[in-house]
């Protein structure tokens, strides 16, 4: 079906993406600028630390997938601060930070979180998963309007809208999850969620819109508070 390529290129971070960035690994970065607050022995040491914790829970969860992240460094020196999870054409798991992302962070913690968040994505299966919410939404669209004696065009520009809609029904439940499940995995990698969510602060809220990309940003802390409690974090 056309539309899931459409939606594989244009919505989801498909593989191909990595293709057209610098990447460095994170084990061999060393290039942070020099008013940054965490260092590049600091990044691998995080990356080292995540990477371990969110394979054992990747393996824990889906025993069949691919656990092996790749951690990578965009070097693209214009590239704002963007940090965001991929497959690889093996179908690996690879977390991407842009330098500006690195360098934005004011300390480990916040780092390790916005990692953890990133690891958690593959783990939950959320690219498999909103392939699979987009290809029934295209389906179901696509038959009511043939319900209609829609032409071939119509029809798959139905299909289209179909997959787009079941992304953004989806996507800003996909992003509490991913934040709950990072939270955990970034408290048994050895850092404090809590300082982490911080970061969170710093950034425009995007408030609670009508198929809005993320959830308000108060919601994501209160997430991020929540699960904390079962680590003694909070009381």
């Amino acid at each position: 079906m056309r539309v899931v390529i459409f939606l594989l290129v244009s919505v989801l971070l498909a593989a191909c993406e990595t293709q057209s960035l610098r990447l460095m690994p994170a084990a061999d970065w060393d290039a942070p600028a020099p008013d940054a607050q965490v260092t590049a022995a600091t990044f691998r040491e995080i990356s080292q630390a995540i990477g371990k914790e969110a394979r054992g829970e990747c393996l824990r969860q889906n025993a069949n997938q691919n656990c092996d992240f790749k951690i990578m460094v965009d070097l693209n020196p214009r590239a704002p601060a963007n940090a965001f999870q991929t497959l690889d054409e093996d179908r690996q798991p690879v977390i991407i930070f842009t330098q500006a992302m690195i360098e934005s962070a004011e300390n480990a913690d916040e780092l390790a979180f916005v990692m953890g968040h990133e690891a958690a994505h593959h783990v939950l299966r959320h690219i498999a998963r909103q392939t699979e919410n987009a290809s029934e939404s295209a389906a179901k669209f696509g038959d009511l309007a043939r319900l209609y004696d829609w032409d071939d065009a119509d029809i798959e520009e139905a299909q289209k809208l179909g997959a787009e809609v079941a992304v953004q029904v989806y996507v800003k439940d996909f992003e509490l999850e991913a934040d709950q499940l990072g939270t955990i995995i970034t408290h048994n990698a050895g850092y404090n969620p809590l300082v982490g969510a911080v970061y969170f602060d710093r950034i425009p809220d995007p408030g609670d819109k009508f198929l809005g990309t993320h959830p308000p940003n108060a919601q994501r802390v209160q997430i991020v508070r929540d699960t904390s409690k079962q680590f003694g974090l909070l009381r």
